[in-house]
């Protein structure tokens, strides 16, 4: 049974999100008030992930050697500083292209370290056969709250101020941080030498593994590089005010909601390596029916199929990674996973602003759904290998 230290954990979850989803919708909208370049407003959200090619594998270590909880409400606290101090700028319209960048950039390097602590934690929190209702039930909250209610809300509430959806994200960031303090503390591994390296090392001599976390890189780039300039393909091509590119979000992230009510269902009933090729596939026809689209509804469409696969894609891996790495090495790998998998992410944002530059705003999508099924043919050899089992993967 999923006990009350797990639902701490998903209520501080649902709280942090719904800030972080009005968060999400206000940096997009402050900065095309600053200026309309899509080179630029890639940069924002290149320094965004740029944390989590600096700072994954340090991140890894900490969550391995010290009490996870006690690093997730530190990340948080500083995370809502900055926050706070961005509403403030706003507020007194101080607000640069390099104010934002710095300030994106703080805010992903605390998520970096609160990211990888908070997976590592769940199998402290919850038993092993457990995991996939946890982790679905996890994704579920983060995608109500960061995708479906966090946007709309911070786009009406950039509309009346701009400073508004921060301060919102600041509070969030506090009372999460209060709730992930009253989790149970537990004692780390002593600091050893080659620590930063092992998790790479484990991930590296794992085929499966390691081809997952490549996938997942050559993918999160190309979401990147499509979604970096989202909000001008919604604003200059479809049309929409503030307000509605907050609803589009809003729109787009039902997929995601039901991917985590009934994803692990899925899983159960035409298993995980079927599930994976799914999401993979969709996910290509996805991002080229998002560029090829011509009015909101058909967009928001296409973007809630991409995140009803996108969940069903975490969540099998995401389980995958619970369930094969020891417990000691769970942080590290996770973290050199990320690393992999996310790494790419910064330079997908300044390819996708170049690409919109140069090729026009629908131009990013395309290219991205060419370069995923391109990526996805050449990951089949391992996917479809005798690798994969449905009860367990030899470490390979």
């Amino acid at each position: 049974m999923i006990g009350r230290d797990f639902r701490r954990l998903l209520w501080a979850t649902g709280i942090d999100n719904l800030g972080t989803g009005a968060f999400t919708a206000a940096v997009p909208l402050l900065t095309v008030t600053v200026t309309h370049d899509p080179r630029l407003v890639s940069l924002v959200s290149a320094a965004a992930y740029l944390p989590w090619l600096l700072l994954s594998l340090p991140a890894g270590a900490l969550a391995d050697r010290h009490d996870r909880a006690g690093l997730m409400w530190r990340a948080q606290a500083v995370q809502a500083v900055l926050v706070a101090v961005t509403a403030v700028l706003a507020a007194c319209d101080a607000i640069g292209i390099p104010v934002l960048a710095a300030m994106a950039f703080g805010i992903g390097a605390g998520e970096v370290v609160f990211g990888t602590a908070a997976q590592a934690i769940l199998p402290d929190l919850v038993a092993k056969p457990l995991l996939p209702r946890a982790n679905g039930r996890q994704q579920a909250i983060t995608t109500v709250a960061e995708q479906f209610a966090g946007p709309p809300l911070g786009s009406l509430l950039f509309g009346v101020a701009a400073a508004l959806p921060f301060g919102l994200d600041a509070v969030s960031f506090a009372v999460s941080a209060v709730l992930v303090r009253t989790l149970p503390r537990r004692a780390r591994g002593a600091r050893t030498r080659g620590a930063v390296r092992d998790g790479l090392a484990w991930l590296l001599r794992h085929r499966l593994l390691r081809t997952l976390a490549m996938l997942v890189g050559v993918n999160t780039f190309c979401g990147q590089l499509a979604a970096a300039t989202l909000v001008l393909l919604a604003t200059q091509v479809v049309h929409l005010d503030a307000r509605g590119f907050g609803l589009l979000l809003a729109g787009a992230a039902l997929g995601s909601v039901l991917g985590g009510l009934v994803n692990a269902r899925v899983v159960a009933r035409i298993g995980s390596r079927a599930a994976l090729l799914m999401a993979l596939a969709a996910n290509v026809a996805a991002f080229a029916g998002v560029g090829l689209s011509r009015d909101a509804e058909v967009l928001g469409a296409f973007l809630a199929v991409n995140g009803f696969v996108t969940t069903l894609w975490n969540i099998v891996t995401v389980g995958l990674r619970q369930e094969l790495v020891p417990p000691a090495l769970l942080g590290r790998v996770s973290s050199a996973y990320r690393l992999l998998g996310w790494g790419l992410i910064p330079v997908g944002s300044l390819a996708g602003g170049l690409v919109a530059h140069e090729l026009g705003l629908r131009a990013p999508y395309l290219v991205a759904a060419v370069v995923r099924g391109l990526a996805l043919v050449a990951a089949l050899p391992v996917l479809l290998s005798p690798l994969w089992t449905e009860t367990g993967q030899r470490r390979v």
